[in-house]
């Protein structure tokens, strides 16, 4: 049982910088970054002992260090303009790390197959607020097991960049502790440069946007940056291997021309569908990386939301229908959010994950990019932090297949089960 997983002797600090940012250096927050702001990223890294000879508390803090040093505004704190915009003051105050110790082996870990449980175990996480000035936007967690393996837990706020952005960031941390383990401590390289906060156009006088499908405004949270749920929300996460999922891309007449991902949503849209009785979800939000080469260092929140609203009944359509219609008949709204976090100069409050259901692919961010020692995770795989009640499925590489992550209101997750398995899923 999850239950039986004990994380005990916790012990906290902080790490921050090798060197100091400077005085008066702020990051100013995009128009995506804020509309954002209420979501959080759990991601975990599971190693084997023999990946992590050798590594050690204070080598892993000297990595930090220079990790710090390229992102220096992650470990700034939250401020607000005059005008109530949150932006980035970076002050290095560092980030909050954490060390635990498990009385399981990682093989006792993996075997339990309930992967949901893994971020609330191997991830410390807090949200921003209610004091911005002394709120890290990120926590690493380094937990040892009783074998002599190991897991890296990173929370991050989305503030700072979506998914691509997280595994850029901590699979730079492998390759600095890489350095360091060869060589001794790198040299202090040039600050990466956070980027540059490209300014909307304005609309002209007559044309008014339409509001976006794929969020939602909530009440103001103030400065406790938490999403208000209207009912208790819970999470299941399962592996589906390759050949199983070439056995439910088989039930597509042109399932070659339709990819793995928008197969397994169609068919996980229709069986949500059939569990509400037919009443939705009509409004669907689609979460990808973008076309775009993004630049080494650049961290941001650049992936691509997308939104469909369906005309006819979900649960009774073909599923081949419901695949092409997520393939093709979306819209790219980051432009109407944009304009819509604009209108308030970044001070209201929104929800993009779970303000429809939400589809996110993740099968291209580089969640296997972390090595420690040469070697790869065993395990690892990211989840998300203050869904709506609308939910998401999220789908990431998992070895031979993928991992599916399903968040969802808590009476809604066992009927889901009942009508996956009938649909041949689990």
């Amino acid at each position: 049982m999850v239950n039986d997983l004990l994380i005990h002797s916790i012990r906290l600090s902080s790490v921050g910088t090798g060197k100091a940012t400077g005085s008066d250096v702020v990051h100013e927050l995009s128009s995506m970054d804020l509309a954002m702001k209420l979501h959080y990223l759990k991601g975990f890294y599971i190693f084997r002992s023999h990946a992590v000879q050798g590594l050690s508390i204070k080598l892993i803090k000297e990595s930090t260090f220079y990790l710090f040093n390229n992102y220096y505004w992650t470990c700034g704190r939250l401020r607000r303009s005059d005008s109530g915009r949150p932006y980035l003051k970076c002050n290095d105050c560092g980030a909050r790390f954490v060390e635990a110790q498990c009385d399981k082996t990682v093989d006792e870990l993996l075997e339990m197959g309930d992967y949901s449980s893994f971020p609330n175990l191997l991830v410390y996480h807090q949200p921003i607020g209610p004091d911005l000035a002394f709120s890290p936007p990120i926590y690493l967690q380094v937990t040892w097991f009783k074998c002599g393996g190991m897991s890296l837990g990173m929370s991050w706020a989305h503030i700072l960049g979506d998914a691509f952005s997280a595994c850029e960031f901590i699979n730079k941390m492998g390759q600095v502790l890489t350095a360091i383990k060869a060589n001794g401590p790198p040299t202090c390289a040039k600050s990466i440069s956070p980027g540059k906060i490209v300014k909307l156009e304005t609309s002209s006088s007559f044309f008014k946007p339409k509001d976006p499908i794929s969020i939602k405004w909530v009440d103001p949270v103030g400065d406790h940056w938490v999403t208000a749920n209207n009912c208790k929300m819970d999470t299941f996460s399962f592996h589906l291997t390759d050949s199983r999922i070439s056995h439910l891309q088989s039930n597509f007449r042109n399932h070659h021309q339709i990819p793995v991902f928008e197969s397994l949503c169609a068919i996980i849209w229709q069986c949500v569908a059939k569990i509400r009785d037919g009443f939705g979800p009509n409004n669907v939000t689609i979460c990808r990386k973008g076309s775009h080469i993004r630049e080494n260092g650049n961290l941001s929140n650049r992936q691509i939301v997308s939104a469909f609203q369906a005309d006819f009944s979900v649960m009774e359509a073909d599923l081949e229908k419901l695949a092409r219609v997520l393939c093709d008949a979306v819209e790219d709204e980051r432009s109407l959010i944009e304009e819509t976090t604009e209108k308030g100069n970044g001070v209201a409050d929104y929800i993009v994950y779970g303000a429809n259901l939400t589809f996110v692919n993740w099968e291209d961010a580089d969640v296997y990019g972390l090595e420690l020692n040469g070697e790869k995770a065993d395990f690892a795989s990211f989840s998300i932090q203050g869904v709506g009640d609308e939910g998401a499925v999220l789908v990431l590489p998992g070895g031979k297949g993928r991992i599916l992550t399903i968040i969802l209101p808590e009476d809604q997750i066992l009927k889901l089960k009942t009508e996956l398995k009938m649909n041949g899923v689990l």
